[in-house]
């Protein structure tokens, strides 16, 4: 499969991971469209399609990470399939993947993974609006002696609002709407809010 972005955007719509209705963003605005990873990540030939396309880039851009790290729960499969894929193309030693969780509300690396000094890291994330998570693990790698070298996404829907201190790569840039919650015009037309991540099944599903 070809690697460019109308590709990819086929791809996702084909597994229904592109959705359309109204929806709570992790960062409290409101939208009419919502892109759920996890529905193509649960392929791990989709995964793979997707990583190694942004593995390319990563190369591309000169950078050669040793660790994959991403947030819980959005990056979950995503950094394993990343580094699977950065391993492959690097074929010296072994680029890991791992996640970030905040059991108390600040990310932190646990259940017995450390990060080495000096370790070189691309923060991975699956849709970036606000880059607030990726930003939080930049500097949790920060504070572990790591370094970060790059924040990569399979797709930056911030419109170019998301800013980092690193280099900033994605599969896909999209400029859908965002509103703050009383300037919502699905909400004046009265349509039903879906939080992505309940148990409620999303519009259209």
């Amino acid at each position: 499969m070809k690697s460019d972005s109308s590709e990819i955007e086929k791809l996702l719509k084909s597994v229904d991971a592109w959705l359309t209705g109204h929806f709570l963003l992790s960062s409290g605005l409101h939208s009419d469209q919502y892109i759920q990873c996890q529905r193509i990540m649960q392929f791990p030939r989709y995964g793979a399609v997707l990583a190694d396309a942004l593995a390319e880039r990563v190369f591309q851009a000169g950078l050669r990470p040793q660790a994959v790290v991403g947030p819980a729960l959005g990056a979950i499969h995503w950094e394993l399939y990343v580094a699977q894929a950065l391993d492959k193309k690097l074929n010296a030693e072994p680029v890991r993947g791992i996640f970030a969780e905040r059991p108390e509300g600040v990310f932190e690396i646990r259940r017995g993974i450390e990060l080495n000094p000096g370790e070189k890291v691309l923060v991975v994330e699956d849709v970036t609006t606000t880059g607030g998570s990726a930003r939080q693990v930049v500097e949790l790698v920060r504070r572990l002696g790591a370094e970060p070298i790059a924040v990569a996404a399979v797709i930056d829907r911030s419109a170019g609002a998301a800013k980092f201190d690193v280099p900033f790569l994605s599969l896909i840039e999209l400029q859908l709407q965002v509103h703050k919650p009383e300037q919502c015009p699905l909400c004046q037309e009265g349509l039903p809010l879906y939080k992505p991540g309940s148990t409620k099944k999303p519009p259209g599903s």
